[in-house]
């Protein structure tokens, strides 16, 4: 494949993870695997895929702030709860082999397929928030694993923030790409200085998961259809495979 169809690719494919990422969460479960389809090491592919995600929520947190869903200060104080643990989880993630990595990614996107099988919470019409100090050592250890991993890390901040602050999946969904935003500039950081990412195909991906992102918070759609969750279920299963046995 040709660098300009490569790059065009890696755009197409950041609209869909972008979209996924903000309404649910699993984008990163597809452009892992295309990035290292297309030749990169497993650990530059983690931290290439860190430039769509930091472009991905600076657009989505502005079309959430343009459509009147943001809640800067609460959303900082969860953020501010997630960075220790996002930084120390990307110091990890340099740190262990490639071989190594490969293989958690596998495990990782297996268990990826489990959560969308069990039973999705229901939206919350209640605007009030019921915020059990839970929520912020929760936002430690998903920051950890957003840090040395991402894969499926929205699942885990929708689950800690629908259940512990008992608040609509809409805010929720605010909330978390405000929580990425932030600690994915010093994550971002960490792999830059220890050349773990390309610059060229990750802003190209990154131009495609900003309007997807853009998109998901604008239209406000739940997490996906049954139609996308199988086809990403089949695709995760395949890259799963290749990364453990071939």
């Amino acid at each position: 494949m040709t660098e300009p169809l490569s790059l065009l690719l890696l755009a197409g494919v950041g609209i869909l993870a972008g979209f996924l990422n903000v309404t649910a969460g699993g984008g990163s479960t597809i452009v892992l695997p295309l990035l290292i389809f297309m030749g990169m090491d497993p650990g530059v592919a983690n931290g290439t895929n860190r430039i769509g995600i930091l472009m991905q929520n600076i657009s989505s947190v502005a079309s959430f702030h343009q459509h009147s869903h943001s809640e800067f200060k609460e959303s900082f104080k969860l953020a501010l709860a997630a960075l220790p643990g996002a930084v120390a989880g990307s110091m990890t993630a340099v740190r262990v082999s490639d071989e190594l990595f490969q293989q958690i990614l596998a495990v990782v996107m297996i268990g990826v397929v489990i959560s969308m099988l069990l039973p999705q919470p229901k939206n919350n019409s209640a605007n009030a928030p019921h915020t059990s100090w839970w929520v912020y050592p929760a936002m430690v250890g998903v920051g950890f694993y957003g840090g040395f991993i991402q894969v499926g890390v929205g699942f885990l901040f929708m689950a800690s923030l629908y259940h512990l602050m008992r608040i609509s999946l809409v805010r929720v969904n605010m909330h978390k790409v405000f929580i990425v935003l932030i600690y994915s500039l010093p994550t971002l950081l960490v792999f830059f200085l220890t050349d773990k990412l390309q610059w060229v195909p990750g802003v190209a991906l990154g131009f495609g998961s900003a309007l997807g992102g853009w998109w998901a918070a604008h239209v406000s759609v739940k997490k996906g259809d049954a139609f996308i969750r199988g086809l990403l279920i089949a695709a995760i299963l395949l890259m799963a495979v290749k990364l453990l046995f071939w």
